[in-house]
């Protein structure tokens, strides 16, 4: 089985040890920024702390070290040695290597390959508990559970959902729960919203308007801008929803951004000023269909980036 680093070029013998579940995450913000896909296959593994930026070339380095931290949780670059190796685990269990009811590897394996001590590892597996991957038993062991225990409201367990990959399935389900719940933040915000708070928005409007933005750039933008809807809209639990957006936006612009035609980049931008138009009117009717109309508007771009792929 081949196995890439982040440049395109097959590792040696020593690289395939590398642990490359813990880069998958990283291919996936590459790919939200433009960058050209490694072609090979990604697998899991356990490995050193540390062992993913071994595999980065000077140019890949400067790349990461100038990337703004809304998209931080997809990266190495922050993570403590904890927070590391929980997430190899969690990307593991999660991408099926570890399958529901089987155990996970014992500790000294985990000690041995990771370098870490058995007080790190305990506070991982504490952490895994909390997400519902996992549940510890006395002489059973660590297993792994059914996905339906599985936190996926939790930001850690979507990045590492996002590390595994994003099959049609799994976008179906980001676009169902923000359908659910952000119009009706967009028209909470009709009543709601503060003149303070609607200037915020339409300073996300005009960065997204920027014609020379990035793919990750107006990411960003986006993300600040509905983020702040759930700010204007008043309910704490319409804010905590970010995560999700956060998660389905990495989605969409690992897919296609709006950025790549300039028609589309025009029509996504009329469409969130839209939002704030119903929003400053006071029109929550308008404003909840607004954003019905911007959510859609994302997923036909999917759709339309998936149907070119299969051609």
């Amino acid at each position: 089985m081949a196995v890439f680093t982040l440049d395109g070029k097959a590792a040696g013998a020593s690289g395939r040890k590398l642990a490359v579940s813990s880069i998958v995450s990283e291919v996936s913000v590459w790919l939200a920024c433009g960058y050209r896909q490694a072609s090979g296959t990604l697998t899991g593994a356990l490995a050193p702390v540390g062992a993913v930026r071994s595999t980065m070339t000077g140019a890949s380095s400067k790349g990461f070290a100038s990337m703004s931290s809304h998209f931080q949780k997809y990266t190495d670059s922050t993570l403590s040695s904890h927070d590391q190796v929980a997430r190899a685990l969690g990307t593991d269990i999660i991408a099926g290597i570890y399958p529901p009811g089987s155990k996970i590897p014992a500790e000294a394996e985990i000690l041995e390959r990771f370098g870490i001590s058995r007080t790190v590892l305990r506070e991982v597996l504490k952490t895994l508990t909390a997400k519902g991957l996992i549940v510890s038993k006395t002489r059973v062991g660590t297993k792994v559970l059914d996905q339906s225990n599985w936190n996926m409201f939790d930001s850690d367990v979507l990045s590492w959902k996002v590390a595994h990959g994003f099959d049609a399935e799994f976008r179906r389900e980001l676009a169902e729960i923000r359908l659910a719940i952000e119009p009706e933040a967009a028209a909470l915000c009709a009543d709601r919203a503060t003149p303070e708070q609607i200037a915020a928005l339409r300073e996300s409007i005009e960065e997204m308007g920027e014609s020379s933005l990035s793919r990750i750039a107006f990411a960003e933008a986006d993300l600040r801008f509905h983020q702040r809807i759930g700010d204007a809209s008043g309910n704490m639990m319409m804010r905590a929803i970010s995560a999700i957006i956060e998660t389905a936006l990495v989605a969409s612009f690992t897919m296609s951004s709006p950025v790549d035609e300039k028609a589309e980049h025009k029509k996504s931008v009329r469409l969130h000023r839209a939002i704030v138009d119903a929003i400053e009117a006071g029109d929550a009717a308008a404003a909840r269909e607004a954003m019905r109309k911007t959510i859609g508007h994302g997923k036909q771009r999917i759709s339309r980036a998936e149907k070119r792929k299969e051609t």
